[in-house]
């Protein structure tokens, strides 16, 4: 091989490297082991709507990650996977611990975590607008979601979060329990 084909063999390969380390780009694969939704491989589809049902995946707000990441419920810059439960144009309320949405019941609020210290409130009825949304998995009572932080901008949602691969059981049986909560997993090629 000639000097001329090593230089510019050598020149793409660093280029390549150079464009691939500079461009950000999202996820495509992630992992849960957390109890709130059944444990496993999703698959992010970041086009399309999502509807009440679907398994979104949210990057949550700076204050929001922060006070998560303080108690140990979900490490900074790891996506929240949680069912949408509303979306604009429904009502959700929350009065006296329980929340509702259009009028019917869905879940209860706890007032304290696994370990005693207060859970967040909001209280009152909101009736979503366009560009928010309000995720609860009503299935699972302890799940930290919008029971204790309300409706979020939309512009958290990442995307749905579609089960490639996933158990019927659940890795942390009891909050006292500290499973690995997401694992982010470089881009499918």
């Amino acid at each position: 091989m000639t000097r001329r084909a090593w230089f510019f063999g050598t020149y793409f390969v660093v280029l390549a490297v150079g464009v691939s380390a500079a461009v950000p780009v999202a996820p495509r694969l992630l992992w849960n082991s957390t109890a709130s939704v059944p444990v496993g491989l999703y698959r992010l589809r970041a086009e399309g709507g999502l509807h009440v049902g679907n398994l979104a995946a949210l990057r949550l707000p700076d204050r929001l990650a922060l006070l998560l990441s303080e108690r140990g419920y979900l490490p900074l810059g790891v996506p929240l996977l949680k069912p949408v439960a509303a979306l604009p144009g429904q009502t959700v309320c929350r009065a006296d611990g329980g929340i509702t949405i259009d009028g019917r019941p869905v879940g209860d609020a706890l007032t304290s975590d696994h370990r005693g210290r207060p859970l967040p409130v909001w209280r009152g009825c909101h009736c979503l607008m366009r560009g928010e949304i309000f995720v609860m998995n009503p299935a699972e009572p302890r799940s930290l979601d919008g029971r204790y932080f309300g409706p979020l901008p939309a512009s958290t949602v990442m995307g749905r979060a579609i089960p490639i691969w996933v158990t019927t059981g659940r890795t942390a049986t009891s909050h006292d329990e500290r499973p690995h909560p997401l694992l982010l997993l470089p881009p499918l090629q």
